[in-house]
């Protein structure tokens, strides 16, 4: 297994066995035990919002036929908790391969961000109260924070990016799944399958962006697409989906950046 495991009590809390496997992907820590994914750094006050948002609608997709879109279901504790210490837990689903085609990752996304447009009208409050390294460069991206405390080169990038920003409209704000790319599995009938909805209350265009920026920059995509993304409200989208990923990266390898950037957008 790998360096985090669950305590015994997130085992008795979700009912299944305590003979978990670790599972490839994500950040390595996800387990399976019996017949649920278990993950850590799970939130509990977003699961306590998102997660009856995600169940029905999970349950509707997979009901509907022919199925197109499938998402992971979230399973709570038998005391009716969607986290314990930190871990969450989903139905696991067999046979699945990691989806890598660009062009699959965003029709996915696109289906997935009309229901979600469909269910949830207005700005979940609980997306209000984050604080963490995505939400701070999420807010800088769109112009409601100022970075602050940037290396050198990271500052440098970043201004160069906000210096091509203007004022084009991208879209209405609504839910939307900012870390797409590598959260989308196929099952054992090609379906893809949504796993770690990611939420954010933004423009679908620029959780489209980040989708094509990760694809680029992790997945292989040829970066051709890019030139797709370089002018009017893609590139903007774009622009501000560079500096999400830039100033929430630990350790962002600008090389790649720039590339990426300078075949469209910069």
């Amino acid at each position: 297994m790998g360096d985090v495991q669950p305590p015994a009590r997130v085992f008795d809390l979700f009912a299944v066995p305590d003979d978990a496997v670790a599972l490839e992907g994500g950040h390595g820590h996800s387990v399976l035990a019996g017949d649920l994914v278990l993950s850590p750094g799970r939130d509990p006050h977003t699961a306590g919002w998102l997660n009856p948002v995600v169940a029905p609608l999970a349950a509707e997709l997979d009901h509907e036929r022919p199925r197109s879109l499938r998402l992971a279901m979230p399973i709570p504790t038998r005391d009716l908790n969607w986290v314990v210490d930190g871990w969450g837990a989903s139905r696991y689903e067999p046979d699945t391969t990691p989806c890598r085609d660009l062009d699959v990752l965003l029709a996915t996304g696109r289906l997935l961000h009309a229901r979600l447009a469909a269910r949830v009208g207005t700005r979940p409050d609980g997306i209000r109260d984050r604080e963490n390294r995505w939400t701070r460069a999420e807010l800088v991206a769109f112009g409601e924070r100022q970075p602050v405390g940037l290396p050198t080169p990271v500052a440098m990038l970043t201004t160069r990016i906000v210096a091509a920003l203007d004022a084009t409209a991208i879209g209405p704000d609504q839910l939307v799944h900012g870390d797409l790319a590598g959260n989308v599995l196929l099952d054992k009938d090609g379906i893809p399958l949504v796993i770690d909805l990611a939420p954010y209350w933004r423009p679908a265009l620029w959780a489209d962006a980040v989708c094509v920026l990760d694809a680029v920059l992790h997945l292989g995509a040829d970066a051709s697409v890019m030139a797709q993304w370089a002018s009017g409200a893609e590139r903007q989208a774009m622009l501000r989906a560079a500096l999400f990923r830039l100033l929430s990266d630990v350790d962002p390898d600008l090389d790649a950046y720039r590339d990426a950037l300078e075949r469209g957008p910069i």
